[in-house]
């Protein structure tokens, strides 16, 4: 009998939403066919069986959220119909990951995709051991605490802090919405990436009337093309700005510093389903109108919940456009693993003073550009800045090839 482990998808993957099992317990697998689903904050990915055999036992049902590289469920050699192993039972292998983990089975009541409310043992807790045998012996619920420790595990004081909430008078409240887990599951990555990130910020405010002429013209001539849109724009600047200052496309990783070989930029998307970060690579050598191409395509599987693996891997920056809706200015947090993040808030028309110190009426966007502080320091994320800025002010340079560091 073989286990089948939760996979790792992406480099920050920590835990999978088990959305669909394409087979019951019992029945026969054949390598290469689809056996379940899972999905992340970012996509959902098809898990196809890597050999033959019978599915013995699933260990965790549709709505499971489960760490990565714990057992999932079991499989066997044989024929269909044969019986299912015992539920709850843990084989040696198992109980010794989790002991690893530092993970114990907690009894905890959720809902399907499908709506059906569910109670089945779930590896959804992390704490100490202190923390535990307060737990039990105080009567405290572990999976309703919030956790301060690193990777949210859950400490003494927090079980002691939970306690003291729950004598506290209740506040009056019109219901409570119980989170989606895909909702559930960005919550807990923002929380952690907020938590655990040392963001600092800097402010640009750049003129954009050179550059909403050069998209008016180059959209003029786009008879049967993808129009471009100032996101467009946007993306090509990072990866040029990207390309000019090389040692900032690099993402920091639990086992050290990773530098990409290719410069990807993240674009934030409002999907049916949450936000979505797919990543348009390779973006510093793209003309325009395949940069305007790839990105639809993008968009589109993102809408669709069919973004891939592919689409959402590597880049060392986002970008989030609010400017559409009117915001001025979004302070925005990074999506890890990547290094840095830029809020574009609306275009404003106000008076600046000319050369000559007379109000001239201008056209500004405001960039805000977060950068995680254990990779960049501040002067490094100011020059990338003012090459960002450059860029968009002088934006003949976005249909030019990238010019390389040293060059």
């Amino acid at each position: 009998m073989s286990e089948i482990v939760m996979p790792k998808f992406g480099l920050t993957m920590t835990e999978g939403l088990i959305t669909a099992w394409h087979r019951k317990p019992g029945e026969t697998v054949k390598a290469g066919e689809l056996l379940f689903e899972v999905e992340t904050e970012k996509v959902t990915n098809e898990v196809e069986a890597s050999v033959d055999g019978v599915l013995e036992e699933i260990l965790f049902p549709e709505g499971s959220v489960v760490s990565v590289g714990l057992p999932i469920a079991r499989l066997a050699g044989g024929t269909a119909g044969q019986s299912p192993a015992p539920a709850g039972a843990d084989a040696p292998s198992a109980r010794k990951l989790m002991a690893e983990h530092g993970i114990a089975r907690d009894s905890v009541t959720g809902t399907g995709r499908d709506g059906r409310v569910m109670k089945e043992d779930m590896l959804r807790v992390v704490a100490t051991p202190l923390a535990r045998r307060i737990a039990r012996r105080d009567g405290v619920d572990l999976s309703a605490v919030a956790g301060s420790g690193p990777h949210g595990r859950i400490k003494a004081a927090d079980v002691e802090a939970a306690k003291r909430a729950e004598t506290a008078p209740a506040p009056a409240v019109a219901g409570l919405i119980q989170p989606d887990p895909v909702r559930a599951a960005t919550a807990r990555r923002v929380q952690a990436a907020k938590r655990d990130i040392p963001h600092f910020y800097l402010t640009r405010h750049v003129d954009t009337r050179a550059l909403n002429r050069l998209r008016a013209d180059l959209n003029a001539e786009a008879a049967g093309r993808v129009k471009l849109s100032v996101t467009h724009l946007l993306v090509k600047a990072a990866g040029l700005a990207l390309a000019a200052h090389p040692g900032l496309n690099r993402l920091w990783l639990p086992d050290g510093i990773l530098a990409l070989d290719s410069i990807g930029v993240g674009i934030v998307t409002e999907t049916p389903q949450g936000l979505r970060i797919p990543v348009a690579d390779r973006v510093d050598g793209l003309p325009l109108d395949d940069l305007a191409e790839t990105c639809a395509g993008l968009f589109a599987r993102a809408r669709m919940g069919a973004l891939t693996s592919a689409d959402v891997s590597g880049g060392a920056i986002s970008i989030s456009n609010v400017g559409m809706f009117g915001a001025d200015t979004l302070t925005p947090i990074i999506s890890p693993p990547q290094a840095m993040i830029l809020g574009v808030g609306a275009e404003q028309r106000l008076f600046r003073p000319d050369a000559e110190d007379r109000p001239a009426l201008v056209q500004e966007i405001v960039l805000t550009l977060a950068a995680d502080h254990r990779l960049i320091d501040g002067a490094d994320a100011a020059r990338f800045l003012a090459t960002l800025a450059r860029l968009l002010e002088e934006p003949l340079a976005l249909l030019r090839p990238p010019v390389r560091a040293g060059h």
